[in-house]
């Protein structure tokens, strides 16, 4: 088969494979036609012997037949000889050998007929059977196969060239006061790029000046365009609306969000599932079992078949070498991953390789963290409550300015509180510390600064007081649901910010989805248990775990698969890397920060949890697929060895015969019929239970 290429294909460009085939195809069969004449026109009512002279008519027969191995069925060749050289027996061995063997015995028996006893020759013509038709016919079919084959690969490839095309070729770089179109491979980081209206945004940036709305469903699915203005970040592929703006080129080139996004794909759609193994170990060891099954019937024909006795030994044994290819054994597990690749990507879910889509539908046990994945991770401070003789606002720039070094959503909340109410935040915190999951620290203006949950605080040498009296302030405000982050200042506690973060709308659906879907879940979460709860339970889940840092979320995984589980972790922050990793499945959020994509097994693009429950019930289609696959490959192959060998023959008669023309068209249909089966999951609609 064609080597698949580590690099995206191009999208303007046709599937050269598919033409190359065909072609091929054509020229083997425009040959092949009239060496079936000249070899069964008796059969087609044809009088062939009276107008050509019998032994010019096996010549014409051998010359016809040499051009189609020296041309459309050299590569065949070439690959066969290649596989016995190193040993590494496959389907082109076969049809090697099968053809060699059929074409080698007609081509002696042509040049040399006195070498064959008179036991061999046809009393009609006085000259031996030749099997020119069945080798010539053979490629000709097995060239037909690939081209049906290549046509129908080449489709599964549509969804990765419709990422692709969504990259333009040039873009508009401003420079001074002049503008001009270069190739986007020219484009770096900290260039400033024109985007007009209408036209696709080409590179990640931020924007410097102009406004317009984008349409961004490439990563929301949403289709209405989403407002931008100065400071707010556009991703490449994403189309510009009717304003035009100055952009500041962040990413480039490979970098891009859509690149990251199509090389995921493809390097997905070439990794090997844990099934495959099963696979590739039958197709290694079938090879030398097909030929001794052909030599153990070339052999059983020879001496124990009816006369002739050796026609009916080369038909039998040719006709096992060649139904008998592994091709179709071979093509059942990667079909079925690059059509489920593919189809995933266009819903917006990246899959890092094909592991991770075999084994995601294969587990049963589901741990979730809480913000930012079935909440919004928008949060917002809704109370700030005094616990010394501070104001609200030095209290509130003091945090303000140590967040302003921290990326979790909590801080976003938390600045953007201050700027409501035009606060001028400094960034001058100095010696800042992150503590994922439980809080940060640092020195402004040269007092110890330090932001946190409760767990956090005790380790800030707080006296026990005033943490009894933070505990009792925060019960009321975590009854209703929202995060409690207590300010300590020179290890005195100052106030609280009560922050709420909604619950996505997917968030309750895609919970009573996955449950029937057989999935047992637990949230896992660094809050207090009494927000834990409130949130847990409107969204329907039953078992969480609160108060836990990212090490007891690791832990907690960890422990699950001691007892044989197989884990999926579902997460979008820095302080959920370690449980990604952990997990058999991590699955993050598109939305979320950029070390738990990298650490995932899968991404939701999108940030939308309703995705998971698909990306679930996909990778058991997909498995499904393959078995389906592998169930085609192996029943074809179980009944058609046999039935080439002629097993019915004794009890039949001869009608029931295979013959190595008719095993050719069966071994290229049953690979056909793999392909096809494995594309029919670009359009199987994906049924998710009822909500």
């Amino acid at each position: 088969m064609p080597l698949e290429t580590t690099s995206p294909p191009d999208a303007l460009t046709t599937d050269d494979d598919v033409l190359r085939s065909f072609r091929a195809f054509l020229f083997g069969m425009t040959l092949s036609t009239p060496i079936l004449l000249l070899a069964m026109g008796p059969m087609f009512g044809l009088s062939i012997e009276s107008w050509i002279d019998p032994h010019i008519n096996q010549l014409l027969q051998l010359v016809l037949t040499s051009l189609v191995i020296g041309t459309c069925g050299r590569s065949i060749f070439f690959r066969g000889i290649r596989s016995i050289a190193t040993g590494h027996l496959n389907m082109f061995t076969l049809i090697t050998l099968g053809v060699s063997a059929a074409y080698g015995f007609s081509a002696v028996a042509t040049l040399f007929p006195n070498l064959f006893p008179a036991s061999f020759l046809n009393p009609r013509t006085n000259l031996v059977h030749t099997f020119f038709d069945a080798a010539a016919m053979i490629l000709a079919l097995v060239l037909l196969g690939q081209a049906l084959e290549n046509q129908a690969r080449s489709k599964t490839g549509n969804e990765l060239r419709s990422l692709v095309s969504l990259a333009p070729i040039t873009a508009r770089v401003v420079v001074e006061n002049s503008e001009q179109d270069v190739p986007l491979s020219q484009i770096h980081p900290g260039d400033h790029l024109r985007v007009r209206p209408g036209e696709t945004i080409p590179v990640d940036g931020t924007l410097l000046d102009g406004t317009s709305h984008v349409d961004e469903s490439l990563l929301t699915g949403e289709p209405s365009p989403v407002e931008k203005k100065k400071g707010d970040k556009v991703i490449a592929g994403t189309k510009n609306g009717r304003g035009s703006f100055i952009l500041l080129a962040k990413k480039t080139g490979s970098e891009t969000l859509l690149s990251r996004i199509i090389m995921l794909v493809g390097a997905a759609q070439r990794s090997k599932a844990p099934v495959q193994r099963m696979a590739d170990t039958v197709a290694s060891i079938f090879t030398p079992i097909v030929l001794a099954v052909a030599l153990t019937t070339f052999i059983g024909w020879f001496f124990l078949g009816p006369q002739p006795r050796l026609a009916h030994a080369i038909i039998s044994s040719v006709s096992v070498l060649v139904i008998a290819c592994p091709c179709a054994i071979g093509l059942a597990t990667p079909m079925s991953i690059v059509v489920g690749v593919g189809r995933a990507a266009r819903e917006g879910i990246l899959f890092k390789d094909a592991k991770s889509l075999e084994t995601l539908g294969q587990s049963k046990s589901l741990m979730i963290d809480k913000t930012g994945t079935l909440t919004e991770g928008q949060p917002t401070v809704t109370d700030i409550v005094l616990l010394s003789n501070q104001s609200e606002e030095e209290v509130l720039l003091l945090a303000a300015a140590i967040e302003l070094n921290s990326e979790h959503p909590l801080a976003t909340a938390i600045c953007q509180a201050a700027r409501d109410r035009n606060l001028v935040v400094h960034n001058n915190a100095e010696n800042f510390l992150s503590t994922p999951g439980s809080g940060v620290q640092g020195t402004v203006a040269g007092k110890p600064v330090a932001l946190g949950n409760e767990a956090f605080l005790k380790k800030q040498n707080v006296p026990t007081n005033e943490l009894n009296e933070f505990r009792k302030a925060a019960d009321p405000f975590r009854a209703n649901g929202k995060t409690i982050t207590g300010i300590v200042i020179d290890s005195h506690l100052v106030g609280m910010l009560a922050v709420t973060d909604p619950v996505k709308k997917s968030a309750r659906t895609a919970i009573r989805q996955l449950q029937q879907l057989g999935l047992r879940i637990t949230m896992l979460t660094g809050d207090h248990s009494d927000n834990a709860g409130v949130l847990a339970r409107s969204v329907g889940i039953e078992h969480y775990e609160a108060g836990l840092t990212p090490q007891e979320k690791y832990q907690f995984i960890t422990k699950r698969h001691s007892k044989g589980e197989r884990t999926i972790m579902v997460g979008d922050g820095v302080n959920d890397a370690p449980a990604l990793a952990a997990a058999t499945i991590g699955v993050a959020m598109g939305t979320g920060s950029d070390v738990a994509i990298e650490t995932a097994d899968v991404t939701l693009i999108r940030g939308d949890l309703q995705a998971l429950p698909y990306s679930i019930q996909l990778s058991r289609y997909v498995l499904l697929n393959i078995r389906q696959n592998l169930f085609l490959a192996f029943f074809y192959n179980a009944i058609s060895i046999p039935l080439a060998a002629g097993i019915l023959v004794p009890t039949f008669g001869s009608n029931w015969q295979i013959s190595p023309i008719f095993a050719a068209a069966a071994m290229s249909l049953s690979s056909v019929s793999v392909v096809i089966n494995a594309l029919r999951l670009r359009t199987q609609h994906v049924a998710l239970p009822p909500t």
